[in-house]
């Protein structure tokens, strides 16, 4: 399909293509549900337990040809006891999904609250002790996977339509 800019859109090139694409998709918005869900019992049943920072940092990522913009990760490593056992943990939000920003404010916002060597509180599940988190709360990044996962769905859907 082409439009007056010159630009051309091009779906998958047959009906079985177009139907793997929507199996990609709903592969897509199922594991971000999942993990939505996930994250959402994660701070539901979390119990505090006292963590020393042990690394504050910020990642980047110069993107690929396909995608030339820089995504910033925030990083914050830290160690915890629980139950007797040691436990190293990363993660800022409960979710799989990790949340990036597309700048370096961002991440370092995401992330000023925490500094090396410093003692904080953090959160885990007791089912899953070595899977703390700081925030108790939780992250857009399911949500956002959701979506993309149901954009690209309904394109796959509509080629697929047109292929029959």
């Amino acid at each position: 399909m082409a439009d007056d800019s010159g630009v051309n859109i091009k779906g998958p090139d047959s009906l079985k293509g177009a139907l793997l694409y929507i199996l990609i998709g709903i592969a897509i918005i199922s594991y971000g549900g999942y993990d939505y869900v996930q994250q959402s019992e994660a701070v539901r049943e979390s119990v505090e337990v006292d963590v020393t920072i042990t690394e504050v940092d910020i990642e980047t990522d110069s993107g690929t040809s396909s995608n030339p913009g820089a995504n910033f990760d925030p990083v914050v490593e830290f160690e915890y006891t629980y139950n007797g056992s040691e436990y190293t943990g990363t993660k800022i939000y409960p979710a799989d999904i990790e949340q990036n920003y597309e700048t370096q404010s961002g991440a370092e916002s995401a992330i000023e609250e925490y500094e090396q060597g410093t003692q904080t509180t953090a959160y885990v599940s007791p089912d899953q002790p070595g899977d703390a988190f700081l925030k108790n709360q939780t992250s857009n990044a399911p949500i956002i996977a959701i979506i993309l996962g149901g954009v690209f769905t309904l394109f796959a859907t509509v080629s697929a339509m047109r292929k029959i």
